[in-house]
């Protein structure tokens, strides 16, 4: 339903080992911000309608230019970001830009994003906003549904936003779980386990992944599609 595309880092505090490998992967065979937005652009050559969500950290884009990379997402097709690193009081000097060229900027609560901070979250949000199930980082702990139950009701109960929870889901019966509880299941470490298996002793990704990794998407999905019927 939607494509989140990680923007490679050196330094991605909120990932797990899975994510983090991953990053250093692509780093190492020299994947830049103006490759992962031709990836982007190539992929609106037969593709218009998916969303496209950029997920990562403040650096590379600092780097880049706050101007030139939000108007050059937006020209490759973007349509939102989520920075990790970037908190609602710091986030102005993105905030406008993104705004200004189309971009929806993603907001991030947590189990520790209680009522008195929670408004300053949904301020400026746009898009949808991202609830962090666990603790921790990525890819490490089981969800608890029960408790996701809880929060997620909690923050529908003071926006309209819908709200897509990530971190811990793995497995169909998670994302069919996920799916009664909130607007959408968030699955980043899982996928990405799923390519480093076959990736060779040089950081090569062998044949076969292409296939594993859209079998695992299809599964998940149907997981979640289905439990919503």
């Amino acid at each position: 339903d939607i494509i989140e595309l990680g923007m490679p880092f050196t330094d991605p505090m909120a990932e797990g080992p899975a994510i983090q490998a991953s990053s250093l992967r692509a780093l190492k065979a020299g994947q830049t911000m103006l490759k992962t937005l031709d990836m982007v652009r190539h992929f609106r050559k037969s593709n218009t309608d998916t969303p496209i969500v950029l997920m990562g950290y403040y650096n590379p884009i600092y780097s880049y230019g706050v101007d030139r990379f939000t108007k050059d997402a937006k020209a490759a097709g973007v349509d939102g970001l989520i920075i990790v690193d970037l908190p609602p009081e710091e986030d102005l000097e993105l905030r406008g830009p993104a705004k200004s060229a189309g971009l929806d900027l993603i907001r991030l609560a947590t189990p520790t994003t209680d009522a008195t901070r929670l408004p300053t979250v949904l301020d400026g949000a746009t898009g949808f906003l991202y609830y962090v199930s666990i603790m921790g980082v990525t890819g490490t702990k089981d969800i608890d549904t029960s408790r996701v139950a809880k929060e997620v009701a909690r923050i529908k109960a003071v926006t309209n936003l819908p709200i897509a929870v990530g971190f811990g889901i793995k497995t169909e019966n998670d994302a069919a779980a996920v799916a009664n509880l909130a607007d959408a299941a968030v699955v980043g470490s899982a996928l990405v386990a799923e390519i480093s298996r076959f990736v060779d002793q040089h950081g090569k990704v062998v044949a076969g992944s292409v296939k594993a990794v859209l079998d695992l998407s299809r599964r998940l999905a149907g997981a979640a599609h289905n439990a919503r019927v």
